[in-house]
């Protein structure tokens, strides 16, 4: 064994000691009363790996579909400890007046994320609110500003920063040295996922509230693609493809190379392809985000094939000495010359945690990052200091992506100034930090949270 194999192998016992000893820690700790706003897809996927690793107590949840709420209490209450089946709400305002909680999820669609997460910081909880912050830049900085007002603890679900072989890949692969400068990084996703269809719009089911899940969005007539899940094939509802994947990629490649803002955001694209279908967003699209020394390139196509059949959705690093590509399925360290490759894949946890295999449209590989992302969140309670995916990193992250969008739409390079939360000499693309809200939502302001 040479002294980087020791080095590495005594990192691995450490890391191994300090997880052990966090579950320990939550083994004793007193049991949080949690609510949940946001009972679909990612809500339950986010909620049940919280049961997993801490003594708490789901007493609540929220959602504007009556079939979706009671289906998720009925699964909450066959999983939680105690077996009891929380109380359910329609109205996220009224489960937060019962003032009874001690940390809330929000899992809603994107346009509902801002709202929620600053009435329940108000009401003094500590909150984690699902990728990205908002839909627009605006409502990411109310939040960060009423999440340091009110001395919340705030984690955003880009949970690639609680990824194991991701947290490894950054230790043992750029930390280590082994790339040398990077000065280029390709981020992508290849993945169809553009909602292809075009079915007429109808009257929305009896069990859900359009009008509620609308909220502050414009009203579109109903279209069955929205709900459930189909809603981010709509502009109107999120950022398409670059709000949520890019997201994902372009905040663990900042985490991994300690990247803050980028100065400017360029980007092109739009429906080049896919013209029949009823979804607004792009099908197509690719940005660059100028962080001075380092450029990283985002790169979409929900049609054809992708470059790299085991990387369809990633981020391939280039440095000096060697190429790092990394995913939610693997990494891989490809070094210039004679050096010693790497590959490392998904960590799963099935010895631990059996129910993974058979839980309802769980993302099997994910379930280990939202734990250790729910870890880390429950830690920083404790300690009363910033979680590895605080809303701040979440809102910069986010800002990004919008501003590639905006870029797209403007047909226009835009600069920005972090410190200022504004663009650089473009009054018109500084109109767009907010979007309008509908009536009676009211957007919330920095200022005023």
């Amino acid at each position: 064994m040479n002294r980087r194999e020791f080095l590495q192998t005594s990192s691995a016992a450490l890391a191994l000691t300090a997880f052990n000893n966090h579950a320990a820690e939550f083994a004793d700790m007193k049991p949080k009363r949690v609510g949940l706003i946001g009972t679909g897809w990612y809500g339950k996927a986010d909620l049940l790996r919280l049961i997993q690793v801490a003594p708490v107590d789901v007493v609540s949840l929220c959602d504007v579909d009556k079939t979706m709420l009671v289906q998720a209490a009925e699964i909450v209450a066959s999983r939680q400890t105690s077996k009891k089946t929380p109380r359910t709400y329609s109205d996220y305002r009224k489960m937060l007046a019962e003032k009874d909680l001690d940390l809330v999820l929000i899992a809603t669609p994107d346009h509902w994320h801002a709202l929620p997460m600053i009435e329940a910081v108000k009401s003094g909880v500590d909150v984690y609110v699902q990728k990205p912050t908002g839909v627009d830049i605006v409502e990411g900085q109310a939040m960060l500003a009423a999440a340091r007002k009110y001395n919340r603890v705030v984690q955003v679900g880009t949970q690639r920063r609680s990824t194991p072989h991701l947290i490894e890949a950054r230790d043992r692969v750029i930390k280590e040295g082994l790339l040398g400068k990077v000065g280029l990084v390709e981020i992508y996703c290849y993945y169809h996922m553009r909602n292809r269809d075009n079915p007429p719009d109808t009257t929305p089911p009896d069990n859900l509230d359009y009008e509620a899940w609308t909220g502050p969005a414009p009203m579109r007539p109903y279209n069955k693609i929205v709900h459930p899940r189909g809603w981010r094939a709509f502009n109107e509802y999120g950022n398409g493809i670059v709000g949520d994947m890019c997201v994902h990629m372009l905040d663990m490649v900042r985490w991994m190379l300690d990247l803050g803002s980028p100065v400017s955001v360029s980007s092109e694209g739009g429906i080049l392809v896919e013209k029949n279908a009823k979804a607004n967003i792009s099908d197509t699209q690719s940005a660059l985000f100028d962080f001075g020394d380092v450029k990283v390139v985002w790169q979409h196509r929900s049609w054809g094939h992708p470059p790299d059949p085991k990387y369809p959705w990633g981020a391939t690093l280039y440095g000096e000495k060697g190429t790092l590509k990394a995913s939610v399925q693997s990494y891989d360290f490809i070094p210039m010359g004679k050096g010693q490759a790497i590959h490392k894949d998904v960590t799963y946890e099935f010895d631990q945690y059996p129910e993974d295999k058979t839980e309802k449209d769980l993302e099997t590989h994910v379930a280990p990052a939202i734990r250790g992302h729910m870890k880390n969140f429950l830690s920083a309670i404790a300690s009363r200091g910033r979680p590895v995916a605080d809303i701040e990193q979440g809102h910069i992250s986010t800002t990004a992506c919008i501003l590639a969008n905006l870029s797209m739409q403007l047909g226009r390079s835009l600069k920005w100034d972090a410190a200022k939360g504004d663009m650089v000499g473009d009054r018109e693309a500084s109109r767009l930090l907010r979007r309008p809200y509908r009536a009676p939502y009211i957007h919330p302001e920095p200022a005023s949270v």
